[in-house]
């Protein structure tokens, strides 16, 4: 069989096994996604295969540079993709997607033994300073609020009505003058 048969074939395969299940995603005919872990797992990670012209007499094109796994060591990464390289020189000349995508899958926890999220202890820390100071604009802004003197608040009423909504028409003026720019359609 040529290599464009046996990807057909392949391809095929995956879609019937990987119908329906939200972790596979088939990017094109040939390069897939597969995400290895729950949704929300720390220790989630993302997988593309992208086949070459040759596959599988030659290795698929193994990445994790997706987006999802940006909090992901470049160590664990690299880790990761060695193992899955083994796994590739083993199976070399078979159609082996589903089977980087399953080695992947039971091996999880081994490959991310050593992971520990790069930007967890960041946005920890952001979170802790950011909750921290607010309750101090809040009392400011409470502040600038009592500092209004009578004539302010006065002006501020008058413009608003009691429920603190400006009256219909109140921008007559501007409506009148963007009319005038414009020009209507009765003036023709």
């Amino acid at each position: 069989m040529s290599a464009n048969e046996d990807q057909e074939m392949e391809l095929e395969a995956l879609r019937s096994i990987y119908e329906g299940d939200e972790s596979f995603r088939e990017l094109s005919p040939v390069s897939f996604q597969y995400r290895i872990g729950e949704n929300g797992d720390p220790k989630a990670f993302l997988i593309e295969v992208s086949w070459t012209e040759t596959y599988p007499q030659t290795a698929p094109i193994i990445s994790m540079n997706a987006f999802f796994n940006n909090t992901i060591s470049s160590a664990v990464k690299q880790s990761i993709l060695a193992k899955l390289q083994e796994e590739v020189e083993v199976n070399l000349g078979t159609a082996m997607t589903y089977t980087l995508f399953e080695y992947a899958k039971d091996n999880k926890e081994q490959f991310m033994e050593n992971h520990h999220p790069v930007n967890s202890m960041t946005s920890i820390s952001n979170i802790t300073s950011v909750e921290t100071p607010n309750p101090a604009p809040s009392s400011k802004k409470k502040d600038k609020k009592e500092q209004l003197s009578k004539t302010q608040k006065r002006k501020l009423a008058d413009k608003t009505d009691h429920k603190g909504e400006l009256p219909r028409g109140w921008n007559w003026v501007d409506v009148v003058k963007h009319l005038s720019k414009t020009g209507s359609k009765d003036d023709e």
